[in-house]
Parts: structure tokens; C-alpha cells; sequence
């Protein structure tokens, strides 16, 4: 019997301490640029997802690591403040990862990251009933080695597994064999597969690895998804933007959070794309995540972007797929 309580996702992956510096524009090599405000907040690509998703009322489980430090207690108090479960490993003496985060005038961002290696999560630091007790697993592969171990457990349990890769980190492979809905980058696709072609990257992954869904971000050209049969597109929505800092993050929690619902596949990206665009409104990676009623107006009163795409099929300049 075990003692892990039944959520509705857990999360194996990154926190990070994100420290945003606004900037009218990024700054020229050997330039000198005053700033006039810094915030300090609670970030990172899976601890974000975790919080958005238990924000809109799902029960939620966060495993990491963290030092000992001013930023793990800030980390600490905002899960314990959104009522997230967690299984923290505290490293004594070790430094919290941290973000210095550069946001230009357009909203658009520069990350610089640093990591104490001590802070690295490894399969030893987990344990089996987190992962099972739970209705889907959402990794980022950063730690791959404890990533694919989650990934394992629950792909033998039959849980869905939620992926958010931005590099191609040695041993991704494995990890990626046991992953459901692989959500990831613009440039990940193409770079993984060495392919110049995006729906053509995106086709392979999914063959190589067998995924029910694969799917590439792309900014305000919105989310490009195939799903073995066809293509589906939704384009992102026009807000004005102050920080893009956690759109990814934020993307993958609605696309959780409707695949948790049973919503249908067309819905679940807009509603990502939805509650991506209201975040990007807001200073942090957490800053603007709203409630679903606000989500859901969005979807029905916002404009967006051009698509890049048509909805289903084929791209506007018309390819065929």
C-alpha cells in the first residue's frame, strides 16, 4: 500500500529562480545600458506547468531538488501558496538554480542559467508511487536519467507522459521512447532529426519514437501537431505582449490541463494557445496565468496572428504535407 496521495499530474523536472531585468532594447556588444527595476520570481519549465495546472483546480504533485538557499524558500512558499503537493531533496550548501532573464521592449527574452551540478536530479532521488499515483507525468529531460526512469514507470502503468524539450540532451532518446505527447521547441524538431524541414522533422519523430502526438511551438506563429494521420495548426492570439517568459511553460499546462478534461485534440491547442497568450501579458513565467473563464473569453473575443498554417492540413503556401 502506498503512501503517496492520487493527483492529477505530477512533474519530475526544473525550478529555477528567474530574476527579470526589463530593457528597452537587448544590448550592443560593449555597451553600457542602465536599468531602472528587477523582479525576483519563482520560474522554471516544469515547477511552472505544475503551478498552472494546480491554479485551474487539478491536484498536483512537483518533485525536485533544490539548495538551501533564499531562492529554494521562495520556491517553497509559492508551491505551498498554490496548495502544490511536493517531494523536495534539499542539497545542503547547494545554490538554487537561477534565471537572469533580459526582456526587450517587443517582450521577447534572454536567458542566462546557471546550475550548481549538486542540484542534478538522479534516479536514486525518486521514488515509484510519486510517479504512479498519478493521472499524467509531465518531464522536461533535462535531468534525463531521472526523467526516463519516471517516464518508464509510468509508461508501464499506462500513464500519459507530457514532454517539454528544448535541447537535445545526451541519452534523450530512451527518454523519448516512453514519452506520449512530445510538446517541444521550434528548433528542436529539425535539430533532433537532422531535418530542415519542420513537418517533416515533426513526421519522423513520431515514427522514430512512436509518440501519440508531436508538436513544435512557434511563437505568435502559434503550434504546429502531428498526430501519425494528419497535421492540426492553431495559431497563437494577439495580446500585447510584456514578457514571454513561461509561454512554453504555460502552453504545456493547457495542453495538460485539456487532455485531462478529454477535450478533443483542436481544443486542447487553443486553449494553450490561450492561456500562453495571457501569460506573455504579464512580468515572469507565472505572472499572467488566469482562470479558465478568462482563458476561455480569450478564445472566444481575441483576435490572432496570421496563420502560419491552414488549420489542418496543408501550410498556406501550399505544400502538401
Amino acid at each position: 500500500m502506498t503512501n503517496a496521495s492520487k493527483v492529477d499530474l505530477v512533474g519530475v523536472g526544473l525550478n529555477a529562480t528567474d530574476t527579470l531585468i526589463p530593457l528597452s532594447s537587448y544590448p550592443a556588444p560593449g555597451s553600457k545600458v542602465e536599468y531602472r527595476t528587477v523582479n525576483v520570481m519563482p520560474g522554471g519549465q516544469v515547477a511552472t506547468t505544475v503551478v498552472a495546472c494546480q491554479h485551474w483546480g487539478l491536484r498536483t504533485r512537483y518533485v525536485g531538488k533544490l539548495g538551501d538557499d533564499a531562492a529554494a524558500a521562495l520556491h517553497r512558499e509559492a508551491f505551498a501558496r498554490g496548495g502544490v503537493e511536493t517531494q523536495l531533496i534539499t542539497v545542503p550548501g547547494g545554490a538554487s538554480p537561477q534565471s537572469l532573464i533580459l526582456v526587450d521592449g517587443e517582450g521577447e527574452r534572454t536567458v542566462l542559467c546557471r546550475r550548481d551540478e549538486r542540484l542534478v536530479l538522479q534516479p536514486n532521488d525518486l521514488r515509484q508511487e510519486w510517479v504512479v499515483q498519478a493521472r499524467a507525468l509531465h518531464v522536461d529531460g533535462h535531468d534525463t536519467a531521472a526523467a526516463t526512469l519516471a517516464a518508464g514507470w509510468a509508461h508501464d502503468d499506462g500513464i500519459p507522459v507530457i514532454a517539454d524539450l528544448d535541447e537535445p540532451y545526451p541519452g534523450v532518446d530512451e527518454l523519448l521512447e516512453k514519452v506520449d505527447y512530445l510538446i517541444v521547441s521550434r528548433d528542436f524538431p529539425c535539430r533532433l532529426m537532422e531535418e530542415t524541414d519542420l513537418e517533416k522533422a515533426l513526421q519522423q519523430m513520431q515514427r522514430r519514437y512512436g509518440s501519440l502526438l508531436t508538436a513544435a511551438t512557434l511563437g505568435q506563429d502559434g503550434v504546429l501537431a502531428w498526430d501519425g494521420r494528419q497535421f492540426h495548426y492553431a495559431a497563437a492570439y494577439h495580446v500585447p505582449v510584456v514578457d514571454t517568459t513561461g509561454a512554453g511553460d504555460i502552453f504545456h499546462a493547457g495542453f495538460i490541463y485539456g487532455l485531462l478534461q478529454g477535450w478533443p485534440l483542436e481544443r486542447q491547442l487553443d486553449f494553450a494557445c490561450a492561456a500562453a497568450a495571457l501569460n506573455c501579458m504579464a512580468v515572469g513565467a507565472r505572472g499572467g496565468i488566469q482562470a479558465v473563464n478568462a482563458i476561455e473569453d480569450l478564445m472566444a473575443t481575441s483576435p490572432r496572428y496570421q496563420a502560419a498554417y491552414d488549420r489542418h492540413i496543408a501550410p498556406v503556401h501550399g505544400r502538401s504535407l
